[in-house]
């Protein structure tokens, strides 16, 4: 054992190694020496159960380079979304614009001027980057940000509704990803719910009728994630702004995802619009900053002067407030929509969102034989028409016809899932990870989302199989 044990070499001598030499000058001295230092031990280890354990200087090498590699590359990384889901939550939601990506980098590489007003020399205020714009594309009169709507939410009920009541629909009280519900933040944030109506039915003398002295406000919620169809009655935006407004109390509108754009006039299915809401009469509207809009992750408050003033107020604000880049980011994003007619081309969300069918479905055609000549041992490939959705939070039930490449194992029968699986880990484990759906013993990948097609094509071949 001693005699198997010594011909190991030291570090030095790996050091010396040109590809080892070359680690120490990408990755630095310590960084190398650590991951040889491991090596050789766990190599020890082997040969000490298994003295006959074959190995090499260069297969030690080979293993420091890859060790080095992994531990380099970092866990966020970039993927291809072929989900088929636009929005896609897990997936990171809305792809930024070039120009709200080209205003992240800038104020990353340079000291800003995040809360310094350049004109009187001051201290100043981060949302004065967006406040003007904001009231610009919305009408309201005043615009704060927080991370994201959640917390927009937490912040306008633990300011304005602490230890008092709030009348909301019983068809209203949702749930979000991540186990978010209305009723759970209301708790946190002080205040007491007072449900009115029914699931499917709600009606305006609901919410008069649960109108009392300890009430402060009336609150719609958009039921972004799901829909209730059939035998069903909702109050407008309008009609519950008139009763509150006619008690002395506020009404407050979360819309989720939020839009500034008529969906409607690009071919999309309807969604109220922010606009609306404020002219129909809300006090305060809340709404997310990396769904619909297409920005980064946000919760934006727009609304009434003075309201916004005492949520700036409440020491949570500080707590919730965002950072430079997505202060910069929200507003070079804000600033595409003074140009709606470039939104499609300008605005990854909506440029998506409004692909043609023609278009998908002329890069399944393109795709389809290389696919079919990387996988035609292991898998037979066709094109198969689909749909996909605009987010797994945002307009679910709405669907937008699509083009999809079915991915089928060759094997039939016991095993198929198992090679299903092996198809979908090989395709995860590329560079940049493709991540599709299952769907009738197939690996669907949905092209609606696919821009960079040379770069999925060319990683082609190094996938492993």
């Amino acid at each position: 054992m001693k005699t198997v044990l010594s011909a190991l070499p030291s570090i030095d001598q790996l050091l010396t190694q040109p590809a080892v030499v070359a680690l120490r000058e990408q990755y630095g001295h310590t960084a190398t020496v650590n991951v040889l230092r491991d090596l050789l031990a766990a190599l020890r280890a082997t040969l000490k159960s298994n003295p006959e354990h074959r190995w090499a200087v260069d297969q030690l090498v080979r293993q420091c380079q890859q060790a080095m590699a992994a531990a380099s590359r970092n866990s966020l990384r970039p993927v291809f979304n072929l989900t088929g889901t636009v929005l896609h939550t897990n997936l990171g939601r809305a792809l930024l614009s070039r120009q709200a990506a080209a205003a992240v980098q800038a104020v990353m590489e340079s000291a800003s001027n995040l809360e310094f007003d350049l004109d009187s020399a001051s201290r100043g205020d981060r949302d004065d980057h967006i406040d003007r714009l904001i009231c610009e594309l919305t009408g309201a009169e005043a615009a704060t940000v927080v991370n994201n709507n959640a917390a927009a939410v937490f912040l306008l009920l633990n300011t304005l509704a602490q230890r008092r009541q709030v009348i909301v629909s019983r068809g209203e009280l949702i749930e979000i990803g991540g186990a978010f519900r209305i009723p759970d933040i209301m708790a946190r944030a002080g205040a007491k719910l007072v449900e009115v109506g029914t699931t499917n039915r709600t009606h305006l003398k609901d919410y008069a009728g649960a109108i009392t002295p300890r009430t402060s406000l009336l609150m719609k919620v958009h039921p972004s994630n799901y829909a209730i169809q059939g035998f069903t009655t909702g109050v407008s935006e309008g009609d519950v702004a008139q009763l509150a407004h006619a008690h002395d109390l506020l009404l407050a509108v979360d819309l989720g995802s939020g839009t500034l754009v008529d969906f409607t006039a690009l071919g999309l299915p309807k969604e109220p619009t922010v606009q609306e809401a404020i002219a129909q009469g809300a006090d305060l509207v809340t709404f997310s900053g990396d769904k619909l809009l297409g920005g980064p992750q946000a919760g934006i408050v727009v609304g009434r002067k003075d309201l916004i003033a005492k949520l700036k107020r409440n020491p949570l604000k500080r707590a919730l407030r965002v950072d430079k880049m997505t202060m910069a980011a929200l507003e070079a994003t804000l600033r595409l929509y003074r140009y709606p007619e470039l939104l499609t081309r300008d605005m990854p969300t909506l440029r998506l969102l409004t692909r043609s069918p023609s278009e998908i479905q002329a890069l399944a055609e393109r795709l389809l034989p290389l696919l079919q000549g990387t996988l035609s041992t292991h898998a037979q490939v066709e094109i198969r028409a689909g749909h996909s959705q605009i987010g797994s939070g945002s307009l679910p039930v709405d669907l937008l016809p699509s083009a999809c490449l079915a991915i089928s194992p060759t094997l039939k029968g016991r095993g198929a899932g198992t090679a299903l699986k092996k198809l979908a880990d090989a395709f995860r484990n590329l560079p940049r990870p493709v991540i599709g759906r299952m769907e009738e013993g197939a690996l669907l990948f949905d092209l609606r989302c696919l821009e960079d097609e040379a770069l999925f094509v060319a990683q082609l071949k190094v996938l492993a199989l």
